[in-house]
């Protein structure tokens, strides 16, 4: 287990692409604290899960929006394990599709606030407790290609996310190695709310390897960046999507 004794934040750790992430981590020996906001349900039965096989896991409620939920986080999984290795900011969403005629001020910057405010948040305040290690951010396709109808505040939000990405591995280097994902067609809860049918079985068709991504592909790629297997890469944003979009 080549995380044995490191521990793990994730944010929007209750489910999807998060639940998979902490899984995945806690299966190579780390300790993992389980950010979640409505999920409660779901982020217990992960902690369940991870502690029925032996690991060892936390699960905290907060509005990482807000600095309360920020600092609460980073003061329980120091509280639990001592330390802090590896962040994963996987905190996010779309809120709702709208275009800029419909878009308010005020959703505009509940998006931004949502992805790219809570993963600066997140990022500055474990920094005083992670001397080394990595972070991993949770991008998005949208943040390469602009997004799908009405994901406008969604796709620039994620695109902020890669560019943080990149400073971030200037600012934090040699110590702490900063990568991100940009996660294409995954089957989520993401794309059951906010993604029809028809227009899911139209990106299959379109992408070389046919199918929709799973939780699981992006929590594989998570853990190789996140462990030392991947010691000499830092500041890349990587495509995860099938072949749907090359860059």
């Amino acid at each position: 287990m080549k995380l044995q004794g490191k521990t793990v934040i994730v944010t929007g750790g209750g489910r999807d692409i998060g639940r998979a992430c902490a899984l995945r981590l806690a299966g190579e020996g780390a300790n993992v604290a389980i950010n979640y906001f409505a999920s409660a349900d779901s982020a217990q039965a992960t902690v369940d899960e991870i502690t029925a096989a032996g690991g060892k896991a936390i699960a905290v409620q907060g509005d990482l929006c807000k600095s309360e939920g920020v600092d609460a986080l980073v003061s329980a999984t120091v509280e639990a394990f001592g330390s802090i290795d590896i962040l994963v900011n996987n905190a996010g969403g779309l809120i709702a599709r709208k275009s800029i005629s419909e878009m308010s001020v005020e959703h505009w910057l509940a998006v931004m606030d949502l992805n790219v405010t809570s993963t600066f948040m997140m990022t500055k305040a474990v920094l005083a407790h992670m001397k080394s290690g990595a972070i991993v951010n949770i991008a998005s396709q949208a943040g390469r290609d602009g997004g799908g109808g009405g994901a406008m505040a969604y796709g620039a939000a994620k695109g902020a996310i890669m560019t943080m990405t990149r400073g971030l591995a200037k600012e934090l280097g040699p110590d702490i190695r900063v990568n991100a994902l940009c996660p294409g067609m995954i089957d989520t809860d993401f794309h059951n709310i906010f993604t029809k049918p028809e227009v899911r079985k139209n990106v299959e068709a379109a992408t070389p390897l046919k199918r929709q991504g799973l939780p699981e592909d992006v929590a594989n790629m998570v853990y190789f960046l996140a462990s030392d297997e991947s010691s000499f890469v830092t500041g890349a944003n990587f495509d995860i999507n099938g072949g749907t979009l090359f860059s």
